[in-house]
């Protein structure tokens, strides 16, 4: 899947950003506090319709599952039809995408 964030470059996870983007640190705090929140396109929502943007706030090694990486996200989901609200999971790797998807 091109642009999946579960492919590998050599660089950790969390220091993984946009190529050509700044990593921006918040007014007057050392480097240490690079917020760790980045874009993503959640390619199965919950609610299963279309991919969706999303919020990725951190990534773990999920061990009850043989070591995949997952990623907690929030992002928007349909309840029922004119009301939504945000959802907040932990999804696997290969459902998370750093570019949106193509209209094929």
């Amino acid at each position: 899947m091109a642009g999946g964030y579960g492919q590998g470059s050599g660089v950790p996870l969390r220091d993984r950003i946009r190529a050509g983007q700044p990593a921006t640190l918040a007014p007057g705090v050392g480097a240490e506090a690079v917020c760790p929140g980045r874009h993503c396109w959640v390619s199965v929502p919950v609610d299963e319709g279309p991919p969706r943007p999303g919020l990725l706030l951190q990534w773990r090694r999920d061990l009850d599952v043989s070591g995949m990486w997952v990623g907690l996200v929030i992002y928007p989901a349909q309840l029922r039809p004119g009301e939504w609200a945000a959802v907040t999971e932990w999804l696997s790797a290969d459902r998370l995408t750093a570019t949106p998807p193509s209209d094929g």
